[in-house]
């Protein structure tokens, strides 16, 4: 096993529809990342509690094709949830029917080992933009992509160095809009223990049904026709404005073009106002 590779524990598990859960693992005292990194983690099905507790209930044939079947390391990138300071490491996932990775990864279970690759990726982090200076931060998220931004919402430096931050987080149905409970009080949890804090301003978008409070269009029109600007009270500006997307390719694709079409610049060697994350 390389050096880089360590077990961590899994701690806790949420499952927030039969194709979305959160879970939780232990945290090696040495590894660091900055907000809005991902990790790549890594599953062997055939030392889950699942896997162990069918093969108990087989026969010794079965027994011996499921171990062959599974007894593999899997590994796939995933953004952490958590702050860059907490004690614990949280992530975010989505069930893939026929994924290698996440298939097997739905039958987690407290107690379960996973391999984490301890050399932190991706360039999806604040410290990016130096120019514009920091002023509005728009998070533009769809599923699994509001990991990274919910990692970068519990670290202070986020609060003191922006005067406002927009959440918009999109969402096909209410049941797959994860973490609102969390994303209400972080205004409280983690602004409120800063001078002058950002103002946090949430967005919910439920696309596929009518939700009190949310809005209803995919993310490329909302701000095409100044739907999401106007919810917000803020304004785009090349001068003022830091943009970051993550979520499925074909939103982050079209998002990153209308903001393009409305006068935004993509970040590059520092300067720019659009940043993407495209490890999917």
């Amino acid at each position: 096993m390389s050096d880089n590779i360590q077990r961590v524990t899994v701690l806790s598990k949420t499952t927030w529809t039969p194709n979305l859960f959160s879970f939780t693992v232990s945290r090696p005292d040495s590894f660091k990342f900055t907000a809005g990194q991902f990790v790549r983690l890594g599953v062997n099905p055939s030392q889950l509690k699942y896997y162990k507790q069918q093969s108990d209930a087989a026969n010794d044939t079965s027994d011996e094709e499921l171990e062959e079947a599974l007894n593999e390391e899997i590994f796939r990138a995933y953004s952490i949830v958590s702050s860059p300071f907490d004690e614990v490491l949280e992530f975010f996932s989505i069930v893939i029917p026929d994924g290698a990775f996440t298939s097997q990864l739905q039958h987690l279970q407290v107690g379960d080992e996973l391999l984490l690759n301890t050399m932190p990726f991706g360039f999806l982090t604040l410290a990016r933009y130096q120019k514009p200076l920091p002023k509005d931060l728009w998070l533009l998220a769809t599923g699994t992509g509001l990991a990274p931004f919910l990692s970068m919402l519990q670290d202070l430096k986020t609060w003191e160095d922006y005067e406002h931050i927009v959440l918009a987080y999109s969402a096909r149905s209410t049941e797959e809009l994860a973490y609102v409970e969390k994303i209400k009080s972080l205004q409280e949890d983690f602004g409120d223990l800063v001078d002058n804090p950002a103002q946090l301003i949430f967005i919910p978008i439920v696309t596929r049904e009518a939700v009190e409070g949310a809005l209803t269009e995919r993310l490329p029109k909302l701000l095409l026709d100044g739907t999401l600007q106007a919810r917000a009270g803020i304004a785009l500006d090349i001068d003022s404005t830091h943009v970051m997307l993550c979520g499925n390719p074909e939103m982050v694709e079209d998002t990153k073009e209308t903001l393009k079409t409305l006068g935004l610049i993509m970040n590059r060697r520092g300067e720019g106002n659009i940043a993407v994350e495209n490890y999917w």
